[in-house]
């Protein structure tokens, strides 16, 4: 064997799990690529229950997906942290991260310590960063065209679905969608029976206990309760004995009364954290007091913020009734919708985003379609818009080869890993038309420098070059930001991994 070969060799067992890791990373981003842009297709996900998914939306795809390489499971926290913080964009990021990892394997065969290219992608990412920051159009209302503009991108040109989202942002208002406590998305509900509409209130995702005879509560009192709706429990042995026993019944009875405390003060709707005693159960039914169990901290917490409740413990049902109704919350009113199957509790200050269709896949889709819709509108709000795409990615990639010039030592490899991997957005959208990505990219480069505009970018019909600004082809800007950043996260945590071991 010859020096040059026995070279090649040890080169490529000391780099064998950074190319393992790579190839693990380049597998689960061909299962999204073929879905970017407006000629992307569908997936379909198969459960081994034959249960099937159909949808173009990343964060789904990679989630539902059976993952077991360690690399790959990273990969997917990308897309779970964009739709956690943006909601959309979960497809971009997956890319770019995909991308970040190739080139920044390609730039560690070369020769280059992966520490200086790791060094260098995350000098290069927050001048990126700050470059698309500045880049952002701010939008001026509600009413801004390009808002409206910015939902029908999102949510895939489907009209219907962008008139419910933009008529629920119009309701609940500029001031609120600026809250960072507040999320559009989760207004999004989603049924086969329903009929697609915007109502002034919240939907709860939790069936009442007692939905025979529930009936519309006007002016109605809300107690939420992060605890069981049952009486101080005592210990079993306790129970054998016949002071034990008459310990048990003293609080029964002192819980009978808290029970007819709360009818007093005319509650409407108990909203537990927890499950709920039989003769709590029966007493709410003959009482026409409305019940929902085993409600999670988050849909409490949505409760709250839109009724006024203040969540209590159950300890606090011993309070006078005084103290006890400055806990309760307010609806307009309280209702059992029989065709959703689902509590309609009516409040100004909350809005629910309601999607129907034919079938219970189509309608999983839609709401999909309208979450991301919605939180493209409340994110364009927050930080602005830009030319999508993977036009501003293109331009500044170019910009960022100038930036790398200013860079000493190794770390100007790292950055330019950067600058290959901000191209790869529009090339897979390219690509995803039809169209030779080679060419197409440098094409669309010249386009924008002869005009002068970073929106220059192909119509994916033609392969002519439109100014997408004009076409209103938008992004949010906050979406390729955190896009780059949690892309560059991942990629640097994988780059800088020697050695898998597996754990006792």
């Amino acid at each position: 064997m010859t020096q040059g070969n026995s070279n090649l060799l040890e080169g490529d067992e000391r780099h064998a799990t950074l190319i393992n890791n790579a190839n693990a990373i380049r597998a689960i981003c061909s299962s999204v690529e073929g879905t970017l842009g407006p000629k992307g297709l569908d997936a379909m996900l198969v459960s081994p229950q034959g249960d099937v998914i159909i949808t173009n939306d990343g964060v789904t795809i990679l989630e539902k997906m059976d993952v077991t390489h360690p690399a790959a499971k990273l990969l997917i926290q990308v897309a779970r942290s964009q739709q956690r913080v943006v909601g959309d964009g979960t497809t971009t990021a997956t890319v770019l991260a995909g991308a970040l990892v190739q080139e920044g394997v390609a730039q560690v065969l070369r020769g280059v310590p992966a520490s200086k290219v790791v060094t260098g992608m995350q000098q290069g990412i927050a001048w990126v960063k700050q470059a698309i920051a500045q880049r952002a159009i701010r939008v001026t209302g509600i009413d801004d065209p390009l808002l409206r503009q910015t939902a029908f991108i999102a949510g895939r040109e489907q009209q219907d679905i962008v008139d419910l989202v933009m008529e629920a942002a119009a309701r609940v208002g500029l001031e609120r969608l600026l809250d960072p406590d507040y999320s559009l998305s989760e207004s999004v509900f989603a049924h086969e029976k329903a009929t697609s509409e915007v109502w002034h209130g919240l939907l709860l995702r939790q069936q009442p206990i007692y939905r025979h005879g529930a009936v519309e509560r006007r002016h109605a009192r809300i107690l939420v309760l992060q605890d069981a709706l049952e009486p101080e429990q005592l210990d079993e042995e306790l129970l054998t004995t016949e002071a034990g026993f008459g310990q048990y019944m003293e609080h029964r009875a002192r819980f009978m009364q808290q029970l007819e405390g709360l009818s007093r003060l005319d509650v409407a709707l108990i909203v537990l954290e927890r499950g709920i005693h039989p003769d709590a159960e029966q007493f709410c039914a003959d009482h026409n007091m409305m019940v929902v169990q085993r409600v999670s901290r988050e849909e409490i917490r949505r409760i709250c913020n839109s009724t006024g409740a203040i969540p209590i413990k159950r300890a606090a049902l011993h309070k006078p009734e005084e103290q006890l109704k400055q806990t309760l919350g307010y609806s307009e009113y309280v209702r059992y919708d029989e065709r959703l199957e689902r509590v309609r509790v009516a409040c100004e200050s909350a809005v629910s985003i309601i999607i129907g269709a034919s079938t219970a896949e189509v309608v999983g889709e839609r709401a999909r379609i309208a979450a991301d819709a919605a939180s493209a509108v409340q994110t364009a709000v927050r930080g602005g818009i830009l030319p999508g795409g993977g036009t501003t990615e293109l331009a500044v990639s170019y910009e960022l080869e100038r930036f790398r010039e200013s860079l000493r030592g190794m770390e100007s490899f790292g950055a330019a890993a950067v600058s290959a991997a901000l191209r790869k957005p529009m090339s897979q959208i390219i690509q995803n038309a039809g169209f030779n990505p080679l060419e197409k990219v440098e094409q669309a480069r010249a386009a924008q420098q002869e005009c002068g505009t970073d929106a220059m970018g192909i119509d994916c019909d033609t392969g002519a070059f439109i100014d997408y600004i004009q076409q209103g082809i938008i992004d949010p800007a906050n979406v390729k930001i955190h896009a780059i950043h949690a892309a560059g996260e991942v990629a640097a945590a994988i780059l800088r991994i020697h050695t898998v071991i597996k754990m006792r």
